[in-house]
């Protein structure tokens, strides 16, 4: 890895040219971390899985299927806040400090300066923004198919597959953007002293610094939480674990 100083401020750190070995380096040591802490692991993701399911049912029971799709898009969005526990098991580990609940539970609110929280709330904004797109791409094509919001038939016809295809690219814009905000300023608020704005900034940095490497891992991420999310969200309870520790690695190679 070679590192170039980011420009104009002495507060941002070293970002890192990072390359496919990093990726498999970070993989084999989230799994690894996982394995040395799994209760932790298995824990954030039981609570992400609840939250998951507990959007499915709540929609069916209010009769409104067609959100699952636009949900179901939407909902890895906050896989990265369900992470910051692991971020936080995984810092222990690599400093060969005890693992409590406490001080991993702590984790989640933060420094304890509401530089967290902040991320957080743009990221619902965020979400809120890809569900008033989806609704709008929805309502587009069911007025020209004359099917209600209450239907699944408009996704088993040719202009539902179509829908589908242009609800994708919009959120696939919106996650990557969102991707490239949150991939390094999570686990750095975590393990610095920097506002969100310029943990924001580092991490597009890294982005823009190594394209390739970081889009792949944006791929990765993505294929994998999709395919565990296929049986009932179940597969998350290996994937969630294994990427959120990873990530703290990738972190830790991309910045200096």
């Amino acid at each position: 890895m070679t590192t170039t100083e980011l420009s104009n401020t002495s507060q941002r750190p070293a970002v890192s040219t990072i390359g496919t070995d990093d990726l498999r380096a970070a993989l084999a040591a989230g799994w690894a971390d996982f394995k040395r802490a799994p209760a932790f692991g298995l824990f954030f993701a039981l609570v992400y899985v609840a939250g998951g399911l507990a959007l499915w049912f709540g929609l069916g029971a209010m009769g409104q299927p067609v959100w699952f799709v636009p949900i179901a898009a939407g909902f890895p969005l906050f896989a990265p806040f369900a992470a910051i526990g692991l971020y936080e098991v995984s810092r222990r580990l690599e400093r060969g400090e005890p693992l409590s609940w406490p001080p991993v539970l702590s984790a989640l609110r933060g420094r304890g300066d509401g530089q967290l929280a902040l991320m957080a709330v743009g990221v619902l904004i965020v979400f809120g923004f890809w569900i008033i797109l989806a609704r709008g791409v929805f309502a587009i094509f069911m007025a020209r198919s004359g099917i209600g919001f209450d239907s699944l038939g408009l996704l088993a016809s040719a202009e539902g597959v179509f829908m589908l295809l242009v609800g994708s690219a919009i959120g696939a814009a919106v996650a990557l953007a969102l991707f490239a905000v949150t991939v390094i300023s999570l686990p750095m608020l975590l393990d610095r002293e920097v506002d969100f704005v310029t943990a924001m900034i580092t991490s597009v940095e890294t982005v823009q610094r190594n394209p390739r490497v970081m889009l792949t891992w944006a791929a990765i991420i993505a294929g994998l939480l999709f395919a565990a999310m296929i049986p009932a969200f179940l597969g998350l309870f290996v994937v969630l674990p294994v990427l959120g520790h990873a990530t703290w690695h990738l972190y830790r190679r991309s910045v200096g």
